[in-house]
């Protein structure tokens, strides 16, 4: 059995139940309730029941820390990122799936990464899948039938070694497994045109972040793939310049006010060069060790600010705070605020806030735990700002550190 809508086995149908009412508390969170969306996260666990739960149950925390439910209306990527990250949604496909464009020749990753942050880019594709989620709603309603997957169309032309840098490999991994554990099943099937000789050394590099299930969505098209792509796709839904009929309003073949085809970034959208901080402290932080910075927040609603640039290589950053009054307690027993991720600050210095709901003690921790050989240089600024209405009475915390 497919383990989809009228194809279920009676287990599979028993579990399907049992995993709904596990789920009760969560579900009015999610963004649909369905049959149709619960059988995704159960078919991308194997139906195991704990599995699918501790899944579904991330992917909440997940929604609410990324703000995701209004990231299309509420949030708009630097325009360094909407004029020259390439791709776009353009048609749909022969079973109404709609069509997303990933064209990689003239993507100049070390121009973006160098003029937005990893963050910005992980957004960035929230963004971009949660409209695609949404045009999936659409054809559903449209069309009558459960549209849940999108086709993508990776354009490998021009693809060489300016791809393969380090730290482009490791943020397309990120977005990866930020897309396998929050969007299962997903995408439907991923069409790979003119691939050089060099993707399989470069497939190999992203390989470790595919679950088996992707790997096998994926289809690597030889020289006919026109032809290929016409038997997946209408040719009134396929740009001309993908061997189809479909043009722009004004008849360009290459579709551009849907697809946008990058370019090299501009020097003058290079952050590192246009943005001089004063960083007021300094901290070598050793191989397999971490920095805390405590800040004592007293009034709720106060804003917690840091900025911070690391030299050489990326460094681990996360938010939390105590939930005991010992000094002892260890990071992984405090309350989770922002969770610890990697950011190359190295190339793009970061600067950031959060509003603290609760007084408390927030540790900022800045965590080089996962580098076996390199120790790391972090410059940072911190600063704690009261609400407005105590603003004029209470003085700016400096915070107290410890090392690890």
């Amino acid at each position: 059995m497919s383990g989809r809508v009228g194809d279920l086995s009676p287990k599979q149908a028993e579990i399907l139940t049992e995993f709904r009412e596990r789920i009760q508390d969560v579900l009015p969170s999610l963004p649909a309730q369905h049959d149709h969306f619960l059988l995704r996260w159960l078919r991308a666990r194997n139906f195991n029941l704990q599995k699918s739960e501790n899944m579904i149950r991330k992917h909440v925390e997940f929604r609410k820390q990324m703000k995701v439910d209004t990231i299309i209306t509420d949030w708009k990527p630097p325009e360094v990122i909407e004029k020259y990250v390439s791709g776009g949604m353009c048609g749909y496909d022969r079973e109404g799936s709609p069509i997303w464009y990933d064209v990689v020749g003239p993507l100049d990753p070390k121009g973006l990464l160098l003029s937005a942050t990893k963050q910005d880019f992980l957004k960035t594709k929230i963004r971009h899948i949660e409209m695609l989620q949404r045009e999936c709603r659409r054809q559903s309603e449209k069309l009558g039938k459960n549209i849940e997957s999108t086709t993508l169309i990776y354009d490998c032309e021009g693809l060489g070694l300016k791809h393969i840098c380090k730290p482009a490999i490791e943020t397309y991994g990120e977005i990866l497994t930020m897309y396998e554990d929050n969007y299962p099943e997903g995408l439907k099937m991923l069409l790979l045109i003119k691939a050089p000789k060099m993707f399989p050394m470069i497939y190999n590099l992203i390989k470790p972040f595919l679950c088996e299930e992707t790997r096998r969505k994926i289809v690597v098209l030889g020289s006919n793939w026109q032809e290929v792509l016409r038997k997946y796709i209408d040719p009134d839904q396929l740009p001309v310049v993908y061997g189809g009929t479909l043009t722009d309003p004004d008849g360009d073949p290459r579709c551009r006010t849907m697809i946008n085809y990058g370019g090299d970034v501009p020097k003058s959208y290079y952050i590192q060069e246009s943005v001089k901080v004063q960083y007021d402290n300094s901290v070598t932080i050793s191989r397999g060790s971490s920095l805390q910075l405590e800040y004592d927040v007293t009034a709720p609603s106060s804003l917690l600010r840091w900025q911070f640039a690391s030299y050489g290589a990326d460094i681990g950053f996360g938010v939390y705070r105590r939930t005991k009054g010992s000094r002892s307690q260890k990071v992984a027993e405090m309350m989770q605020i922002l969770p610890s991720e990697r950011y190359n600050a190295h190339l793009v210095p970061e600067d950031n806030c959060l509003t603290c709901s609760e007084p408390g003690v927030y540790v900022l921790c800045f965590d080089n735990s996962y580098s076996i050989l390199q120790s790391k240089k972090v410059s940072y600024n911190v600063e704690v700002i009261p609400p407005a209405d105590e603003l004029m009475q209470t003085p700016c915390s400096r915070g107290d550190v410890r090392l690890q």
